[in-house]
Order: structure tokens, then sequence, then C-alpha cells
């Protein structure tokens, strides 16, 4: 096997702004594995929250040495490996993991939904982002994705919350979830925001409260009249133990917990605990979003619009007719290159 990898800024639509931040791009790193005349591919997404840099994911995918592997279908066993190189590095393994995953479908002639045996019927809907922004600019953002999506997801966890329902509410009734990112501080006011937010037609509510808080949080999931998913609060599968009780369900996404065959562990695990599951992404292109698409029969929610908002996309994968997600039959990702 065959490792390279390259730097590959990924260029926003528009400015993407959440409670904490905003950017009009994410550094990105694309990676292929080639094998008997195959190439899987991956890639490594660094949205700024994650500490990660274009530098960190470059050095740490140089010390990857996959030649003592002479068969890439041992995931399990490459993959052990190659998570005890460091202690982190979440993105840099995830981008080895996804290319594994395509090679190894590839290699087996089928899309990697058959050969975990998920219906790709059940792929469901995924939500459209709406950031946090002006109201000119969310009306505007909301008219645009009106009629297309069956579901939105908006940014909250500032003062204009409110203001940012009540514009999208004059432009459409879909379903709406919501992402507080961790914005709400205290408990009884993000209760009470939650009940009115279900009121307006929300369906779940992310983060709503900061990941050290767990009573809070877990006060909150007691009482909220909609799910609450952790999505800061969770990264890996041994951080589910510490979570339990205090949410609903768990947010799965590629880059923080190392790929699919992790991702997949923490599905079986999230339910066996009777939690709900959704899947979710960073801005990403359609490799590391149509990856986590292939996981969406087994789950809840999907949040993968990452794809979507970028002008740059190398690739054509997971597509979204009338808000439902349709995944590509090709083998492995089934990705097609631009």
């Amino acid at each position: 096997m065959k490792l390279s990898f390259n730097p590959y800024e990924l260029m926003l639509k528009h400015t993407f702004t959440v409670s904490s931040y905003s950017r009009n791009s994410t550094p990105d790193v694309q990676v292929q594995i080639e094998y008997d005349g195959l190439t899987g591919y991956g890639e490594a997404s660094m949205p700024p929250y994650l500490g990660h840099s274009v530098k960190s994911v470059c050095d740490f995918l140089s010390k990857v040495d996959l030649s003592g592997f002479p068969d890439p279908l041992f995931i399990e066993d490459i993959m052990e490996y190659v998570d005890s190189l460091s202690e982190g590095d979440a993105p840099a393994k995830a981008a080895i993991d996804i290319a594994l995953h395509d090679l190894a479908g590839k290699i087996m002639g089928q899309p990697l939904n058959r050969l975990w045996g998920y219906n790709p019927a059940k792929a469901g809907d995924t939500t459209f982002t709406i950031g946090i922004d002006t109201p000119d600019v969310v009306r505007a953002k909301t008219l645009e994705c009106a009629g297309m999506f069956n579901i939105l997801k908006v940014k909250v966890g500032l003062d204009t919350d409110e203001q940012m329902i009540r514009i999208i509410r004059e432009v459409t009734d879909v379903p709406l979830a919501v992402d507080a990112n961790q914005g709400w501080k205290d408990r009884q006011k993000a209760l009470d925001k939650i009940c009115w937010l279900h009121e307006q037609g929300v369906v779940m509510v992310e983060q709503p409260m900061p990941r050290e808080n767990l009573d809070g949080n877990a006060w909150l999931t007691e009482r909220s009249p909609v799910p609450i998913f952790a999505d800061e609060a969770i990264q890996r599968l041994k951080d589910i133990p510490s979570i339990k009780g205090a949410y609903s369900g768990i947010n799965i996404k590629l880059m923080k917990c190392t790929g699919l065959l992790e991702a997949r562990k923490m599905i079986t695990y999230a339910r066996a605990e009777g939690m709900k599951v959704m899947v979710g992404c960073m801005t990403e292109t359609s490799c590391a979003v149509t990856a986590a698409a292939h996981l969406s029969p087994a789950v809840d929610f999907s949040d993968l619009d990452g794809n979507l908002l970028i002008s740059n996309d190398r690739f054509i994968g997971m597509t979204v007719k009338s808000g439902r997600m349709v995944l590509p039959t090709g083998p492995g990702l089934g990705l097609q290159l631009l």
C-alpha cells in the first residue's frame, strides 16, 4: 500500500458563523492509498475549534508506514497500529480509515452500506445548516434552501436566537434542529428557550450548554420536550460511558472519532445504552461526507451538508434529492473524481 497526501483549502460559499467564531474557509488534507491498481480516498478536515492544523496532520501522516500490512482489508489491525502512533490526531486517523474503507469496498466490488448490511433506501433526510448572521442574510439563506430540504439546522447560542427562528419561520414551516454549540450558560433560561423552540417546530437540540457542565446538561435532558444530543461532549467510543444519562443521544463525527471503524462501534454501544444516534460532519468535500452518509441508514438524524457549503468540491458522491440523501451505488465510497 502506498500512502500519499496533500493540503487542500476548502472555500466556503458563505461566511460560516457559530456562537464562538466565524470563518470563510477550512484547512483540509486530501489522502490517497494505492493498492494493486486501485485508489482509496480519504480526507482530514480541520475546523478551528478542533485544535489541529495542516502541519499537525501532515506530520502525523508522515509517520504512518503501511508497508507491514499485506492486505488493506485488515482494517482493524491497520487502524490499531495507526491509533497507537499518538493520543490525538483524530482527523488524520479518520483520513486513513476512510481511504482504507474506500479501498476495501473497491476490492470487494460493493458499496460500503451494502458490505455493512445497511439498506440505502433508509438513508433518509439530511439537515441543511443556517449559520448565525444578520436578519437579511438569514432570510436570504433560508429562501435559497427553502423547498430543497425537509429539515433545517439552525446555529444558535446568542441573544439573537429567537429573532433568527422568527425570520426562518416567515419563510418556511419545515421542522428545525438547533445547535447551540455550548452557547447557553443558564440551565433555566436554556430550558425556557428549548420549550419555546419546541413550540416553533424544533425537533432536537445539540449541545445546549458547555460540555464541562454535565449536571446542567443532564438537568436539561430530563426536562426537555425534545431530545438533547451531545456534540462537543463526545468524541470517541470511550467517551460514551461518561455522558450516559446526561444526553438523549450522541452526534458522531468522523473527524472526531477517527473514522468509520470506530463510528460503527459507537452506534452499537449507544444503541445498547438506549441512546439515539445522529451522524454529522465538518466542512468537508464529498469524500468524507459520503463516507458518513453510508452510516446514515443506521441512525436517527443526519447532518451531512458539509460538502454543500463549499465551492471547490473535488468529488461527486452522496447527493440530495427532495431533501433525502441518495447514496452512490459504486464500490467503496462510490465517488467520482472531478
